[in-house]
């Protein structure tokens, strides 16, 4: 049985610039399913990377409530937040924010240490994340700018994996690549997918958004359209793009 990992409750989000006010999100309930992979979808500006900082701790909402495993996280303070998403949460962003004075791998490490103080255990599963990602040990003594973005975002995501989070944000997070890196990326997270970790991803990317095997769309900090996928099946790529494409063009996208 599928369990609710994370649900909103009249979620809302205002933002006040020169005493007007822009109601970014909109009274949103929505329930993500453990195990999901989520993506969310919508023109420039309607609300997508605001409601994912809001459902991930990152940023906390004007009004409503945020259900992780029924606990509302908005009346958690800063620092209940950071160790909630410490513990809980796994994030990959466009602007993939290697520390540029560390290592590949004290990039990895870093971020493991903060949950675990088991060096070795953590250097272990450091290296078997980063040896399942295509990065083997030359890579890991490099330096972020030594590495292409494809790379680079590879170590990002083995960052977001290293403490084993069950759930994992994903911001555009092949915006800024290539083709072929795109796809490796893609890869890598259907995989973390497919092992059970839950993912949520904003993209305006449609390849990228096939890989969902549910799709949100935003207008206007509202929800309009919900669209199950079913889980990602390379064999049924083109029913599945067909699918998508209806979807999207009913949403007027």
């Amino acid at each position: 049985m599928t369990n609710v990992l994370l649900q909103t409750e009249k979620l809302c989000k205002t933002f006040s610039s020169g005493g007007n006010q822009q109601h970014v999100l909109k009274n949103l309930d929505i329930g993500l399913m453990e195990g999901d992979f989520t993506v969310i979808m919508g023109s420039s500006g309607s609300g997508k990377s605001t409601l994912l900082y809001a459902l991930s701790g990152m940023d906390k909402p004007t009004l409503g409530a945020i259900y992780y495993e029924k606990q509302d996280i908005t009346k958690l303070n800063s620092d209940q937040l950071a160790v909630f998403r410490r513990n809980h949460c796994g994030f990959v962003f466009q602007q993939i924010y290697l520390l540029d004075n560390m290592s590949v791998m004290d990039n990895v490490l870093a971020s493991g240490l903060l949950v675990s103080k088991n060096k070795r255990e953590i250097v272990a599963r450091a290296q078997e994340l980063l040896l399942q990602v295509g990065l083997n040990e030359v890579a890991w003594t490099k330096f972020p700018s030594q590495l292409s973005g494809g790379e680079a975002q590879r170590a990002g995501i083995v960052r977001a994996l290293i403490n084993d989070p069950k759930i994992v944000f994903a911001d555009e997070p092949t915006g800024a690549l290539n083709s072929a890196s795109s796809d490796s990326v893609l890869e890598i997270l259907t995989k973390v997918n497919q092992r059970g970790q839950s993912i949520v991803m904003v993209t305006h990317d449609m390849k990228t958004a096939l890989r969902g095997n549910r799709i949100l769309y935003l207008r206007d900090g509202i929800i309009c359209g919900d669209l199950t996928l079913g889980a990602y099946n390379q064999a049924q790529n083109s029913l599945r793009h067909e699918k998508l494409t209806a979807f999207l063009t009913e949403m007027g996208w």
